[in-house]
Formats: structure tokens, sequence, C-alpha cells
């Protein structure tokens, strides 16, 4: 086995160091003595599951978090920021996923706004204007800047950050998940800005759980595990395979299908027929057995999630029948569906899901309280031994039932809406995009819990965006196109990704 070291090699002096940062919250020790540093013109990874302590270093440097023990030094200096007002004073700007900007101003306003040049006394429009076309010229982007910023693009929104923050002069930029929802064209264009403002020297701490991405734009990543400091590599010096082994603390195998050998169905359990809703999806007939897993595959808008819906009586259908065990079944609302054994883990888990300012175990047990009417409430020992089954079932970090579930990071919020519909044992689990925006770790746990819940004898819906994974865990493929089920293929030896996507692509035509 490779002993851990450090990368040696001549780089110039580091513009920030962070020495020995420990951070701990009630019952969470989040970072445990983290070292950390950043060399002008580069492009930095900060790597790790969620809940490894990647926020809570990034909130600990801007001055969100007091640091508890340790130092920052910045060019040489030490310096304790009491907010990110300070620490963007001082040349450190950050750019969240979910940009924090006024989308009812114009561009100019955004990029100025609190530092508007003015004449006069008043505010000198002309010149904001121009200011920003330049500054918005400089990143590639010839845009309107007088027109409001809701106007644009989440990517476009995100650029017009990054140029308010290179404006302030920033030294150090710090990007925390830019790319999670843009597209390949806007990624690219992300990437090109990231280039040119390396290029003129900025230091930019990237954060990103997308492993190509990575690959691609970084030229050195540190690694956390557990709030704990696992090493600094070089891009081009570790494999992706070796990345997620010190993220997740083991050597992974390359990826595998998690199903031994085929299985034979005999059972059916939910049975669609012709089923369809005007505008959604057209009809469609779909059979998914006891203990069989059914990958739905599909671009964006497809109608993936549109089949989910009208299974779990989300949506009412427009036409068809569905029969479940065999016996037709009216499934008009959640109600009905979730009485038949239904359950539905959404894609939309902040939104459809969770409720943040509950706690972990109210969260877990919000679906059997529904069963049961709310006039009859879960007896609390029998909320406590469930709760506890289940955290310790799915390994949710913090193991604390009454942590409010906003605190818990991505991959472990998702485990707690697993948590709550497994509950109720379900017959027919539908999992909608389960893995999005989790860490490697987390995914690989989610996966491994299908496979068992299958073995078990649970049936699963499993709709995913990454074909390699609908591969990995499906005994069969349903491929959707332009909202209609154009095929259903075996996942046997001879289905691979490039078929699913020339299925996709030729609408299921041979």
């Amino acid at each position: 086995m490779k002993k851990e070291r450090d990368v040696v090699m001549a780089v110039p002096e580091p513009i920030l160091r962070m020495t020995g940062i420990g951070k701990q919250f009630p019952g969470v020790k989040a970072l445990d003595g983290v070292d950390f540093r950043l060399l002008p013109g580069e492009v930095h990874a900060l790597m790790g599951e969620n809940g490894a302590g990647k926020s809570t270093l990034i909130k600990v440097l801007t001055g969100v978090h007091p640091v508890d023990t340790g130092t920052i030094d910045l060019d040489g200096v030490p310096v304790a920021f009491t907010g990110p007002l300070e620490a963007q004073r001082a040349g450190i700007s950050t750019v969240y996923q979910e940009v924090n900007l006024c989308t009812n101003l114009s561009v100019a306003e955004n990029i100025f706004i609190g530092r508007e040049p003015r004449k006069r006394g008043r505010i000198d429009w002309k010149r904001m204007r121009a200011r920003a076309a330049e500054l918005l010229a400089r990143l590639d982007l010839d845009l309107d800047v007088s027109a409001p910023l809701e106007a644009y693009s989440l990517a476009v929104r995100q650029m017009v950050a990054i140029a308010r923050a290179v404006d302030i002069e920033a030294r150090v930029l710090i990007l925390d998940e830019p790319t999670s929802s843009l597209d390949a064209g806007e990624v690219a264009q992300l990437f090109k800005v990231m280039r040119t403002l390396k290029g003129e020297g900025i230091a930019i701490l990237f954060v990103s759980h997308f492993l190509d991405q990575i690959y691609e734009i970084a030229d050195r990543m540190t690694i956390l595990r557990n709030g704990r400091r696992v090493g600094e590599y070089l891009v081009s010096e570790l494999s992706q395979v070796e990345l997620v082994g010190k993220m997740i603390g083991q050597e992974l195998k390359e990826l595998e299908r998690l199903h031994g050998e085929a299985k034979r169905f005999d059972a059916p359990l939910v049975e669609a027929r012709e089923l369809g809703r005007p505008g959604a999806i057209e009809p469609f007939t779909l059979t998914i057995h006891e203990g069989e897993v059914v990958g739905l595959a599909g671009l964006l808008g497809s109608g993936r999630t549109e089949v989910a819906r009208l299974l779990f009586g989300a949506d009412h259908a427009g036409g068809g029948e569905i029969a479940v065990g065999g016996t037709p079944a009216a499934l008009r609302t959640p109600r009905a569906a979730m009485g038949h054994g239904i359950a539905f883990c959404s894609e939309d888990r902040k939104a459809d899901g969770l409720v943040p300012d509950l706690t972990v175990r109210e969260n877990i047990i919000l679906a059997l309280q529904a069963t049961r009417g709310w006039t009859r409430p879960v007896p609390r020992e029998q909320q406590d031994a469930l709760v506890g089954k289940y955290i310790k079932a799915l390994k949710i970090s913090p193991p604390h039932p009454e942590h409010l579930v906003r605190n818990l990071s991505g991959g472990n919020q998702q485990k707690v809406l697993l948590a709550r519909w497994l509950i109720l044992e379900p017959r027919l689990l539908i999992l909608d995009e389960p893995t999005r925006g989790i860490d490697v770790g987390a995914k690989a746990e989610i996966q491994r819990l299908v496979v068992e819940l299958s073995d078990g004898g649970m049936a699963v819906l499993f709709i995913s965006a990454e074909l390699e994974e609908v591969l990995r865990l499906s005994h069969k493929v349903g491929v959707l196109r332009d909202r209609r089920l154009v095929a259903q293929l075996p996942n046997d030896e001879e289905l691979t990704t490039e078929v699913l996507m020339e299925t996709i692509a030729s609408g299921g035509r041979p």
C-alpha cells in the first residue's frame, strides 16, 4: 500500500495558508487540525464526502464561523475575519451554488451594488454601465448590462457574481459547487473564465462533486475525510479510483454492476397499462416485479419524473389503468399509493421532501404519522426505537436524532428521506435522482442499499441522469425520449451506455 505523503515540488509562496484549523459544534467535531494552502495562479480542488468538512473550512476562512484552534495567514499576515464582508475587503470572495444577487436589479447594479460610481453626489449610470460592460468583456461575455439579472440564466448570474468578485480585486476566489445546475456548454464557458483568471494570478478554490470536471480544470487537490486532512496531491498524479478510495477511506475496485446473476421474476407487483397524462407523458405500459430494480434513463425533460409521479398518485392520469399485486388500484392520491405499499423519494429533497426546521427524528417519522392520521400520534418510545434503527442502518451522520435536518450534509439529508419511507416497509420504492448532488461515499452507500432492498424482495424504480449508475443497479432499463417510453431493455452483457445513448438518440428505432 502506498505511503501517504504530500506533494514535494518547487512552488511559489502560498497566498493563503491555514494551519491546524479546528472547529467544533455541539456533539460534532467538524474540523480537526486541518492544514490547507492555496497558491497564486492555480485552481485548487477541495475534495471530500458531504460532511467531510469542506463547507466548514470555507466558512471558517471567510469568517462565517470563528475558528476554535489554528491560524490563517493571507500573504504571510495573520488574519481572523469577523464575516464574509471583511474577508471580501481583504481580497477573498466566494461565489456559492445559489448565487446571492438581487435578480430584480440590473446586471450593472449587481456588479457595483454598494460601490456605485458617483458624479456630483448621484450615481453615474452611464459610467457604471460602461465599466460593467468592460468588465464582462474581460470575461468574454457580451450582455445588456442594463437588463434585469432575472432575464438571464443561472450560468450568466454566476458569471456576474464572478465579475463582481474580480472587480473588487479578489486575490482568492472560492467557487462552491458552481457547476451543479449548468449544462455542458455553460460549464465550458465557466472553465474558460477560470483559466483566464488563473492566468492573471488569481488563486481559485474549487468545490465540485463532478470528478471529471476536477480532472479537467484543477491543478492540485486537498482531500478531507471526517473533518481531517487526508493529504494534498497533484491532480495529474492521482487517479480517479485512488481519489475515491481516499475520500471514503477504502480502496475501490472499478465500478461494476452490483447485481449478481440474472434473476427470474415471476410475480408482477405493479402493472401500468396505457397510463398517461396529456402534456406530461404519453401512454405507456410498464411492469415492475417483486424484487426487481427497474431503471429509467433519458435526457432531462424526457418524462422520467412524470412516470414516477403517476405511479405515486401525485399527478392524475388522463387515461389507462394500474394494478398492484394483480388487483386494479385507483392511485389518485399519494395517500392511496402509500396504502398499496408504494413510496416515493422526490428529486427535490428540499422542496418536496424534507422539512428543514424539523429534527432528524421528526422528519423520519412523518410518513408513518401520516398513515395513522394526526389524531393518533406515534408513541415517543416507538419513534425513538425506529429512528435509532434507521440512523444506524443508513449510517446517518451525525447520529443525533434531535439535530435539525437542515444542518446535515446533502448526502445525510437524502438518507433521512430514505429512512422516512423505509420505516413503512414499502413494496415498491420509487427513487428519483437519489444520488444527485451528494458525494461519492454517500452515493455508494445508497447504491448498495438499493441492491440489499431488491435482494430482500422490495421492488425499486430507480431514476438517474447517470447512465452508468442506471446500468450498475437495474435488472431492466426503460428508455424515455420526448415524454415517451420508447424501449424496455434487459440489463444483460450487451447493454452498455453506448447502446442506451443510441436508443435515446434514435427514439427506440433500430
